[in-house]
């Protein structure tokens, strides 16, 4: 199979989950389940096909250039491991999306659910098929996003609310620290390129930051898989739709945590802190979640705590460093996913049929439902470990491998009668499920009182599932052998063991501790039962200590006390405190690093000064001081002159041969000045002027913010007159100097940096412009100006007086007869301002200009019209729908960035040469063009979003409040 199917393969979910996003939320059931079905079948296939590739330890890659010089490239790896997660996230995905076409009620928004599901198997995939250990955490934090979305799909429930921000909480911290863990790793090994990796085991366990990176790693391993002490966002999260829990349960969100051990088991186990740390949280799972899950009255509460049992199992498994209990821990995973998909779907069918998971309400469902009680009774014995199922088969290799020696500590020595103790526990609680849901008498207290057996097509992926179970217990060899094999011999190597999975291994000491085990567990329950009928939801002991309680008062903790603290004794409303704090800090992050690292502040002497250029700079700072000086009392005042201070800082510029900067500075100054005086009359008023007789405290707080302005203002310049004066052999500067024609096709230097050598860089920046953006345009959607703000100025209410003197004229097509002359000129500098706009884009990769002084250009064209004729007049001529621009520029940014990969070049690389034109002959051309057309685009929609903003408040209508009549008036 070709590599760059692989792409396809994880590119597939995504695409079809903006499909079915794009339909009208009254969509019928069937399309969207057609389209997300299709999707998840042709995944299957198209994994199913590449496994003659991935067999023999072969392994397939894929890769796109990214940052090479960073060793970050978008690199798609599958091996026989990846390959059989891969198609238990796509079977089993497509058997959730047939399941859920008829679980999900007609009322529900569909589309919307299939589209998260789709997203959220892109997302899984992209864990799985990572071949670099950065672009894995990026897809793994998608997962947890996407699981966010979709435990709280019925987002009107609470109980959804809270367990899908308790799920993304957990998982969301657990995320950082795994990137955190692997940038320790990529650090230690010098690639984040897995296959570097997982050679490097050695490297990385006898290096010094091995314990930490481990312990971050772990942590993000255990929270998505719940481990103890993560486990309990997993039992809160199933008020997400059934079909989303056996998803998550089987082969997806938490089975992710288990792939990330197994995958990494050759780089980080087989030492005394791996066998403590993850057996210790593995252990603890298996008991705590096995125990729990007993006493649970949700049958997917109980489902819940029996996944977290098995899950701290694998765990087990993992924390040994023995090949033969990794095999044993991939097969478990593969068996896991099988039984449990099946049992919450059978679930799902109880709940859709009588209306409820209460399983003290619910009895004797045999009668009912016979094929579905069948069904979930095989599935529950394969929980159960019971033989002739495939849970008996790994049970057993755990069994095994629990009464081998390991570590020769007290934790290996407790091992097997953990393990046994363990098998018990779940014995009881798969017994509990049959016998109280399918035996006893009809039910009586059910929401339904005549439940049946579900459409023909629900029941199809359970028998499915149930089927598999069946088959690799009885025939394991010729049904899960080979897969099996091709997934550890791609984990393992050339340390695989030999192992069975023949059904009968004789008399021996794994099978008698399954005899007790299941023994041990019937009577258990049989002793609980009369308990188990009227008992309250949770275990003695521990009913009283929830997970939830815990997290809840920990976030109010946080949110409440400590932050109220730091918001009394740290915020404030007023502006100039928290300019305060900013500044101090800036200057000591700053300061501090320069001064331990032994930085020389001893400057070169100053020579050639020119006069006219130091009365320039006085002028300049003159301006900012007299600007801080009427800041308080005279906005207007002080904004003309800061604006002065940038009119000599575009001079400088020039001055010092850098027109690019010139202009774009010019430019920046025009805008910014604008849109500030919009914005200065929704202001608050000030109170009166500054009193002279000013206490001392007053003076020493002046005198205090003098001091810390004075400590930046030269600190900034030191360091600025530093880094262009100091003799610095072999510049950067000389690298882009010599190479900004010869590579980047370009005389403008500047330019080509921004949009070739460093385009990385700006197209994050334009990002985070259109992100400002949208950000400023919501906030001020919601801005409510203070009252005494909310009038009309008065020239408004002059020309208003006016209009209504003389009814005849129309008011909707005049502008304002007090800016009639500049309005007029400003109107017909339209298209002139256009054209400009448009110079400065095509000459900006030889001459000064560019796509961003271009962007800035036509914003204030739009900016002229708005000043000329007011907001309604310019928006009834105009439709400049910005946020179309700013999707635009981001879309043909990262189109040109990605055109490159098809020439197997790296992302955003760039090329140039001359084209003929007819009549005009050759014309330098480079692809950098259409990302600087991307860089225009989004600097107009942004600019010109947050000026629609500022202009929108002249406009609304606001309710003024009034005090409330006394009876006298």
């Amino acid at each position: 199979m070709p590599e760059y199917l692989l792409l396809l393969l994880l590119v597939l979910p995504f695409v079809g989950s903006l499909a079915i996003a794009s339909l009208l939320r009254t969509a019928a059931r069937t399309l969207p389940s057609w389209l997300a079905g299709s999707v998840a079948l042709l995944a299957t296939i198209l994994t199913a096909s590449y496994y003659p590739s991935v067999t023999n330890g072969k392994v397939v890659r894929y890769e796109i250039a990214w940052l090479p010089e960073l060793g970050l490239n978008f690199t798609l790896r599958l091996d026989g491991f990846a390959w059989l997660f891969t198609m238990l996230v796509t079977a089993i995905g497509f058997l959730v999306v047939l399941y859920a076409r008829y679980y999900m009620s007609a009322e529900d928004p569909i589309p919307r659910f299939f589209s998260f599901l789709l997203a959220f198997m892109g997302a899984m995939l992209g864990v799985v098929l990572s071949g670099n250990i950065i672009l894995l955490s990026i897809f793994w934090e998608l997962t947890s996003i996407f699981s966010f979305l979709l435990i709280g799909y019925w987002y009107h429930n609470a109980n959804a609310r809270d367990g899908a921000r308790m799920a993304l909480t957990i998982t969301g911290i657990g995320g950082f620290c795994l990137l955190v863990g692997f940038l320790l790793i990529g650090h230690i090994v010098g690639s984040y390129d897995l296959d570097r990796v997982l050679a490097s085991g050695d490297i990385i366990r006898e290096h010094p930051l091995y314990l930490p990176a481990l312990v971050l790693i772990l942590i993000g391993a255990l929270t998505k898989s719940a481990q103890f002490p993560f486990h309990f966002w997993l039992p809160n999260a199933m008020a997400a739709p059934t079909p989303v829990s056996a998803y998550l349960h089987s082969a997806t969100m938490v089975k992710a945590g288990v792939f990330l051990l197994v995958r990494l088991w050759p780089a980080l186990s087989g030492t005394f802190e791996w066998f403590w740390l993850v057996g210790l949280a593995g252990i603890s799972t298996l008991l705590l979640g096995a125990y729990f899950a007993i006493f649970q009255r949700d049958l997917k509460g109980l489902l819940a705590y029996s996944t977290i049992s098995h899950l701290g199992l694998i765990t087990t498994l993992l924390s040994l460093g023995s090949p033969l209990a990794a095999v044993a821990a991939v097969f478990h995973m593969v068996n896991h996913a099988t039984f449990k998909a099946s049992l919450f779907m059978a679930a799902g069918i109880i709940d859709h049929e009588t209306g409820t998971r209460d399983m003290q309400k619910l009895s004797g469902l045999f009668r009912y439902l016979p094929y579905t009680a069948s069904l979930a009774m095989v599935a529950c014995a394969a929980m159960a470990g019971v033989p002739l199922l495939n849970g008996f088969l790994s049970k057993e290799m755990f069994f095994a491998e629990a009464v081998e020696t390991h570590a020769d500590s007290i934790l290996d020595r407790a091992l097997p009668y953990i393990a046994t103790l363990a098998g018990a526990f779940s014995v009881a609680y798969s017994i509990r499920f049959i016998h109280t849901v399918f035996f006893g008498p009809p039910p009586t207290d059910i929401p339904k009182p005549h439940p049946h057996e579900p459409p023909r097509w629900m029941r199809f992926p359970v028998e499915s599932l149930v089927f598999a179970c069946l088959i690799v217990g009885i025939v394991p060899s010729l049904s899960i052998g080979p897969f099996l094999h091709t997934a550890v011999l791609s984990v393992l190597g050339p340390e695989t063991p030999y192992y069975s999975l023949a059904v009968w291994h004789g008399f021996n000491l794994p099978l008698v501790m399954s005899i007790v085990a299941m023994l041990g567990g019937a009577a258990l329950y049989f002793a609980l039962h009369n308990y188990l009928a009227r008992c309250e939801d949770g275990p003695p002991i521990f009913r009283h200590l929830r997970g939830q309680r815990i997290f809840e008062r920990i976030l109010v903790t946080l949110s409440w006390k400590w932050a109220r603290w730091l918001e009394a004794n740290i915020g404030t409303r007023r502006l100039q405190p928290q300019l305060r704090i900013v500044a101090v800090v800036a200057f000591l992050a700053a300061f501090l690093p320069l001064h331990f690292s032994g930085f020389d502040a001893k400057l070169p002497p100053v020579r050639g000064v020119d006069p006219a250029f130091v009365m320039l700079w006085i002028i300049g700072m003159l301006s900012a001081l007299a600007a801080a000086f009427l800041a308080k009392y005279h906005r207007f005042a002080a904004l003309l002159l800061i604006g002065g201070s940038g009119i000599v800082t575009c001079v400088t510029f020039a001055w010092l041969s850098a027109p690019d900067l010139a202009i774009t500075q010019l430019l920046v100054e025009i805008v910014t000045t604008v849109l500030l005086l919009l914005g200065l009359r929704w202001l608050p008023k000030r109170l009166g002027k500054i009193d002279e007789s000013a206490t001392f405290s007053a003076r020493l707080r002046r005198l205090r913010d003098f001091a810390i302005a004075v400590a930046c203002g030269v600190g900034m310049s030191i360091l600025a007159y530093a880094v262009m004066t100091l003799p610095v052999p072999d510049t950067i500067a000389n690298f882009f100097l010599e190479r900004a024609y010869s590579e980047g096709g370009g005389r403008n230097v500047v330019n080509v940096i921004l949009v070739d050598f460093r385009g990385f860089d700006t197209m994050g920046e334009i990002a985070v412009l259109g992100i400002v953006g949208l950000t400023v345009f919501a906030l001020l959607r919601r801005f409510r100006p203070a009252t005494e703000s909310i009038g009309l100025p008065e020239q408004q209410r002059i020309q208003n007086a006016y209009d209504d003197a003389q009814p005849e004229r129309n008011k909707g097509d005049t502008v304002r007869d007090y800016l009639f002359v500049p309005s007029v000129v400003m109107q017909w500098l339209f298209p002139v301002v256009i054209t400009f706009a448009i110079y400065l884009f095509m000459r900006g990769h030889d001459l000064p200009g560019g796509g961003f002084a271009a962007g800035i250009t036509m914003a204030i064209a739009f900016l002229l019209q708005y000043l000329a004729g007011g907001t309604r007049w310019a928006e009834d001529r105009l439709r400049i729908l910005p946020l179309r621009w700013i999707a635009f520029g981001l879309l043909i940014a990262a189109a040109t960035g990605a055109g490159s990969w098809f020439f197997g070049y790296p992302f955003l690389t760039s090329h140039s040469q001359y084209l003929t034109l007819p009549l005009i002959g050759k014309v330098p051309t480079a692809s950098a063009l259409l990302f600087d057309l991307g860089v225009f685009s989004l600097v107009v929609g942004a600019t010109v979003l947050i000026l629609i903003a500022i202009a929108h408040q002249s406009i609304r209508t606001y309710r003024v409040k009034t005090a409330p009549k006394t009876e006298d008036a």
